[in-house]
């Protein structure tokens, strides 16, 4: 008889298949919540890189950082493949979470849990482990770089060669007091001020805006 799908996502003892991918992923924010981002670096069975995600995400926690870089390596595995991944992270929170030992209370972090066990079941074949943050310093590297752009800051922590990473739109990503590519962001006016509900934008940035009622 087949083993239960249920079973085979998390038994530490399953051998991964013939071609898998393996991504270590981390998130922070600075301040907690805070400037937050997210960066996660992906490998194929053999070692090789095969992709490099980051992404700023504005004013949210760590907590919220550390999903974000879950459902993106998860998001990649179910597009490019192959659907079978290994995820070390070193929020131990998290792993033990998405392990359902711990309860997920916070309302944010409910839909984010859920949205990634929803993603995990459409793999193949998934396993998910906890690091120590000084073996996860490619993710945490991209992170910071993430918190960086977001925050207008140039990084010099790029090493030479890296892979090149995957930014939505909507993250900043020149330093402050130079001209952004025209984006579009929502805002809604408080107290004579525009507050964006769905990014940032680094001080001393020019914006042209547009009423819409």
């Amino acid at each position: 008889m087949p083993v239960p799908r249920s079973r085979t996502l998390f038994e530490p003892h399953d051998n991964p298949p013939a071609h898998y991918l393996l991504a270590h992923s981390d998130g922070g924010a600075r301040g907690n919540p805070g400037p937050a981002g997210y960066g996660v670096v992906i490998k194929d069975e053999t070692g090789r890189t095969v992709a490099a995600l980051s992404e700023y995400l504005g004013h949210q926690t760590n907590n919220f950082a550390e999903y974000q870089g879950l459902i993106a390596a998860l998001e990649y595995a179910l597009k490019h493949g192959p659907k079978a991944l290994k995820l070390i992270s070193d929020s131990e929170l998290l792993v033990r979470q998405i392990k359902g030992i711990y309860k997920v209370k916070n309302a944010t972090l409910q839909d984010l849990h859920a949205r990634a066990k929803e993603l995990i079941k459409q793999l193949d074949w998934f396993s998910i482990g906890h690091a120590l943050r000084e073996h996860n310093q490619e993710a945490d590297r991209l992170a910071n770089e993430a918190m960086d752009r977001g925050m207008g800051r140039s990084s010099d922590r790029v090493a030479a060669g890296a892979p090149s990473t995957s930014l939505r739109a909507g993250a900043p990503a020149r330093p402050t007091g130079q001209s952004l590519p025209p984006q579009e962001f929502e805002g809604i006016v408080r107290q004579g001020k525009v507050e964006l509900v769905n990014g940032s934008l680094p001080d001393g940035t020019r914006v042209q805006v547009r009423v819409k009622i």
